[in-house]
């Protein structure tokens, strides 16, 4: 990413050049990328190819305005967070679900990032709803945050009895992490640092395995000013109240939805995505 680039996805963000690295500007990034760049998989639906190169990132996160899911949001994230003088590691994360079973390896993507002034700091801006605003790595106790109560932990057995760190290619001495919300796990992470073109097979996955929860349904998301959400999932919108209250409603016809891409999200769309397999969608 070179600095024209640089300044353009800042403008994306409304946010200035900072003039150093530190904890208070990687909150305001978070932040603000969190409130601007839609966490979405509409290029699934819409037939568009993802591909993990940092020129390809930008162009559709700074140039065409668009989100994305974790590999793209936080590849972008992380190249912006290095040329502002930040040190980024990639690291990959597994997903708990059902059970506390873990997802697939190389699930999520998420940031390991160290400032001048403050060391480091756990930074996601690609998994939806999640904390808004980093996480310090070295903090063992619980973080409050607006998101809930996150605490990092050395990971412990997952549901098949399996402890994280000591695996073979971790390192030397490296140990697993998990983030938990409120008491429960979100998702474990590797200690070792990745780079982006390690996460193709998990973006490959998701983007085609019909177990993939990316494939079987559509999702537009981005948090509101207020600390709420808006979410537009298919056809029907949702707005969450930063107390957790809920309304929903369904949009009834193709020019709603596309307005509602460009007003509520900045996307603009030619045609309404519709999830494969599904008539009309394709796939």
């Amino acid at each position: 990413m070179n600095a024209a680039q640089a300044d353009a996805y800042l403008r994306r963000l409304g946010v200035r050049n900072p003039a150093w690295p530190t904890i208070d500007v990687l909150r305001e990034l978070q932040l603000r990328h969190l409130q601007t760049v839609p966490f979405e998989n509409l290029s699934i639906h819409l037939g568009e190819e993802i591909v993990l190169e940092e020129k390809r990132l930008l162009e559709k996160v700074v140039g065409a305005r668009r989100g994305g899911f974790c590999y793209e949001l936080n590849g972008a994230f992380g190249a912006l967070l290095a040329v502002l003088g930040y040190d980024v590691s990639l690291l990959a994360g597994r997903v708990y679900g059902e059970g506390g079973r873990l997802g697939i390896p190389f699930d999520h993507l998420a940031l390991r990032v160290r400032t001048v002034d403050a060391g480091e700091w756990l930074a996601d801006v690609g998994f939806g709803a999640l904390s808004h605003g980093p996480l310090a790595m070295e903090e063992q106790g619980e973080q409050e945050d607006p998101g809930g109560a996150f605490r990092i932990a050395e990971a412990g057995p997952d549901a098949a009895g399996v402890r994280g760190g000591g695996r073979a290619g971790a390192g030397a001495g490296a140990t697993d992490l998990d983030l938990l919300r409120d008491g429960i796990p979100v998702y474990r992470l590797e200690a070792r640092p990745r780079a982006l073109q390690d996460f193709a097979g998990g973006a490959w996955w998701h983007c085609t395995s019909p177990e993939s929860h990316f494939v079987q349904s559509l999702v537009c998301s981005r948090l509101t000013q207020d600390g709420g959400r808006i979410t537009l999932s298919g056809r029907q919108l949702k707005l969450t109240a930063p107390d957790g209250t809920r309304e929903a409603r369904e949009l009834e016809t193709d020019e709603e939805v596309l307005e509602v891409y460009r007003e509520r999200f900045g996307i603009g769309l030619d045609r309404v995505p519709v999830v494969r397999g599904t008539p009309g969608g394709g796939g």
